[in-house]
C-alpha cells in the first residue's frame, strides 16, 4: 500500500489577508480545497495511507484532515522544509513508497501513469516536471535524469523544466535522507554526486499545473476547476444560472444585493458588495479587493 504525503504547512503569505484566517490549502477553489481536491486524485491510485503536514493554522488542517479521512497529520512546531517531513514519515515505520504532493498547486496529472514510470525507470526517487518558463530551473539530461538545478548545483545544460511538486521516493531514497536536512535540493544533490541521479519525467510536461499561491494563480485555478466542472458559474454550494453572475465563484451569496453584477470574480466570506454594483475580474473577501 502507497503512503501519499500532501505538504500543508506554508504560511500563505502571498495569500494574505484570504490566507489570516485559514490555511492556503484550505481555501476553497469553487467546490473543494486543493487539500481535497488533492486527495481525491491520491485515492484514483487504489488502497493509498493519506498523510498531510501542518504547522500554520494547524487546528484547521486537522479537522479537515480527520474529515476527509487521512491517516496521519504531522504536526510540526516549526516548518521541516520537504526533506524534513518525508524522513519523518520513514523513520516512523510508513513503508512501501511515497508519493509528495503540493497542497498549493491545481493540477490534472495522471498520477498513476507518474508512478508507473517512476516505478520502471530504475531510479530510487523520481520527480514530475512541468513547462513552465519562467521557472524552469531543473536540468534533465539526455538519460532522463537530473543533471542540476539552476543557481544551485550540477549542469547549466540539458532540458529545462520546473518541478511540479509530485515526487516519488522508494523506501531505498527514503532510508539515506537526513532526518535533519531541510532542502530537499540538498538530498536531490547529494543523490547526484553519488551517481544516483532520480528520474525526470516529463511525459506530463504539458499538462495543467497551477500555482494558486498568488491571486492570480487562485483565479486561474478556480477557472479551471470551473471548467472541470462544466458550469459557467459556482454560487454557494451549487453551480447557478442566475444572470447577475457569470464566470464567477460566490461563496457569500446571501450578502449580494439583488441589483449587483458579478462577472468573472470570486467573492468569498465577508466580502462586501454595494447595492447596483458591477464587480468585474475581482477577488474579494473579508477586508479586501483584489483587482486582476
Amino acid at each position: 500500500m502507497m503512503n501519499v504525503l500532501i505538504l500543508a504547512a506554508g504560511l500563505g503569505t502571498r495569500l494574505r489577508p484570504l490566507t489570516l484566517d485559514m490555511p492556503k490549502p484550505l481555501v476553497p477553489v469553487v467546490d473543494a480545497s486543493v487539500l481535497e481536491l488533492q486527495a481525491q486524485k491520491a485515492r484514483q491510485l487504489g488502497e493509498v495511507v493519506l498523510h498531510v503536514n501542518a504547522h500554520y493554522l494547524a487546528d484547521q488542517v486537522e479537522a479537515e484532515a480527520a474529515r476527509l479521512g487521512f491517516e496521519k497529520v504531522w504536526l510540526e512546531p516549526e516548518i521541516l522544509g520537504t526533506a524534513g517531513p518525508l524522513s519523518r514519515i520513514y523513520r516512523a515505520g510508513y513503508h512501501g513508497g511515497l508519493l509528495v504532493m503540493n497542497g498549493d498547486a491545481y493540477c490534472q496529472f495522471d498520477l498513476a501513469r507518474f508512478v508507473e514510470a517512476a516505478v520502471s525507470a530504475g531510479s530510487d526517487f523520481a520527480l514530475l516536471g512541468v513547462d513552465f518558463p519562467k521557472v524552469n530551473t531543473l536540468r534533465v539530461d539526455s538519460r532522463g535524469r537530473l543533471s542540476g538545478v539552476l543557481k544551485n548545483f550540477g549542469e547549466s545544460e540539458g532540458e529545462a523544466v520546473t518541478f511540479s511538486g509530485v515526487s516519488w521516493y522508494s523506501d531505498a531514497a527514503l532510508s539515506r535522507m537526513d532526518a535533519a536536512e531541510f532542502n530537499i535540493v540538498n538530498f536531490w544533490k547529494s543523490e547526484v554526486d553519488a551517481g544516483r541521479p532520480p528520474f525526470v519525467d516529463m511525459s506530463q510536461k504539458d499538462s495543467l499545473w497551477i500555482d494558486m499561491g498568488s491571486p492570480e494563480g487562485l483565479k486561474r485555478a478556480c477557472d479551471a476547476r470551473r471548467e472541470e466542472l462544466g458550469v459557467d458559474s459556482w454560487v454557494g454550494n451549487a453551480s447557478s444560472a442566475d444572470s447577475r453572475f457569470v464566470r464567477s465563484v460566490v461563496e457569500c451569496i446571501a450578502d449580494i444585493p439583488a441589483d449587483a453584477a458579478i462577472t468573472d470574480s470570486i467573492l468569498y466570506e465577508g466580502a462586501t458588495v454595494q447595492p447596483g454594483e458591477s464587480v468585474v475580474r475581482e477577488i474579494r473577501g473579508r477586508g479586501f479587493c483584489w483587482k486582476l
